[in-house]
C-alpha cells in the first residue's frame, strides 16, 4: 500500500456532461460564472491526458488571485470521462468541431480565453484562426504542430493505416493506483509523487477485471491516414487576431519525438507568422509544463490574461 499522501486540491471542480456531436462530453468546471473583468478560461489538454490535468495550474491561479476566474476543462472525445465515438481513427477536424460546439453550449456568443497544451495547443491555434471572434487571448503550451510532410509520403502512410486496422489496438493496464502513479512518474520524472497520486484515478479507472485501465480509447494510437499539411495550418495561424502567449519548457527536446524530421528552425519560421506573439521559457521544465511548473505558469498566465486591450 502506498505511503504517499495525494495532493490536496485548493479549488474544487464540478463535473458536467453535455450532448456534443452525438457524444457524452465531460467538462470540469471551476466556478459558477466569470468574475468581474474576466471571461471564461477554457483549457484543453493534450494527447493521452485529461482535463483534470490542469488542476494544479487552477490552484496556482487561485493562490495568486482567488477564485475570480471561471475555468472550463473538457476531456477530448475518447479521453477521460467523455465517450468514445467508436471509430477506427480519430480525425483532427473533429476536435475543432467539438470545441466549437462546446463553446456554443457553455459560452454562447461570448469570447473566451483559450489555453491549449500539446495536441490541445495545436487545436487552439487553428480554432483561434478560424473563429477569431471567439478567442480573446490565446495561450499555447508546447503545441508545436506536426513535422512537414510531402505528397510522396502518402502511399506509405495509407498502407500503414490499413495494416494497423487489421489488429485491434490496446493500452496497458495496471494492477493498482500506485502502479498508475508510478507510470505517470516514469513518463515525467519531474512530476511530484503527491501530484502523481492525485492524477492517477483521473487518468485511469477501475474496471470489472479488478485492474486499472487508462481512460483513453486505444484507437488514438492508430496513425492518421491523412498527412499533416504545414502550409494549410500556417494560413489559418495568420488569421489569429488574439494576442498569443507561447510557453515552453527548457528541457523539451522535439528531436526526441521526431528526430531530424522537424528541426527547431522550422518551428521558429512557423511562429513568425503569428501576428501578436509573446514568448516565455519555464525552468526546470519539460513538456508537461502544467505539472512541472504550475506556479511559474500561473505567474505568466495572470498578467497576460489581465493585460488591457
Amino acid at each position: 500500500m502506498s505511503t504517499v499522501v495525494a495532493y490536496r486540491e485548493r479549488r474544487a471542480a464540478t463535473s458536467r456532461f453535455l450532448p456534443i456531436r452525438r457524444l457524452d462530453y465531460h467538462v470540469r468546471i471551476w466556478g459558477d460564472a466569470p468574475g468581474a473583468g474576466t471571461v471564461p478560461l477554457v483549457m484543453v489538454h493534450g494527447w493521452m491526458d485529461v482535463g483534470a490535468s490542469f488542476q494544479f495550474v487552477v490552484d496556482a491561479l487561485d493562490a495568486l488571485e482567488g477564485p475570480r476566474r471561471q475555468v472550463l476543462a473538457p476531456d477530448w472525445r475518447g479521453f477521460g470521462l467523455t465517450s468514445a465515438p467508436g471509430a477506427d481513427t480519430y480525425w483532427f477536424p473533429d476536435y475543432l468541431a467539438d470545441l466549437d460546439a462546446l463553446l456554443d453550449a457553455l459560452v454562447p456568443g461570448g469570447p473566451v480565453d483559450l489555453v491549449g497544451h500539446s495536441m490541445g495547443g495545436n487545436v487552439a491555434m487553428l480554432y483561434a484562426g478560424l473563429r477569431p471572434q471567439r478567442v480573446r487571448r490565446l495561450v499555447n503550451l508546447e503545441g508545436f504542430g506536426m513535422p512537414q510532410t510531402q505528397p510522396e509520403m502518402a502511399p506509405r502512410r495509407l498502407r500503414q493505416w490499413l495494416d494497423e486496422l487489421r489488429q485491434p489496438p490496446s493500452l496497458r493496464d495496471y494492477p493498482s493506483l500506485d502502479a498508475v502513479a508510478d507510470r505517470l512518474r516514469q513518463n515525467n520524472p519531474l512530476l511530484p509523487a503527491d501530484k502523481a497520486a492525485w492524477l492517477a484515478p483521473h487518468w485511469a479507472g477501475l474496471a470489472g477485471d479488478g485492474r486499472w485501465h487508462v481512460r483513453g480509447d486505444a484507437a488514438h494510437k492508430r496513425v492518421n491516414p491523412t498527412l499533416a499539411r504545414k502550409e494549410e495550418a500556417l494560413e489559418v495561424w495568420k488569421l489569429i487576431a488574439a494576442p498569443v502567449l507561447w510557453v515552453e519548457g527548457d528541457l523539451t527536446d522535439v528531436e526526441k519525438w521526431w528526430g531530424h524530421r522537424y528541426p527547431r528552425a522550422d518551428f521558429e519560421e512557423r511562429l513568425a507568422v503569428v501576428p501578436r506573439l509573446e514568448r516565455h521559457v519555464l525552468s526546470p521544465c519539460g513538456h508537461m509544463l502544467h505539472h512541472d511548473q504550475p506556479d511559474a505558469l500561473a505567474q505568466r498566465l495572470r498578467p497576460f490574461l489581465d493585460a488591457p486591450g
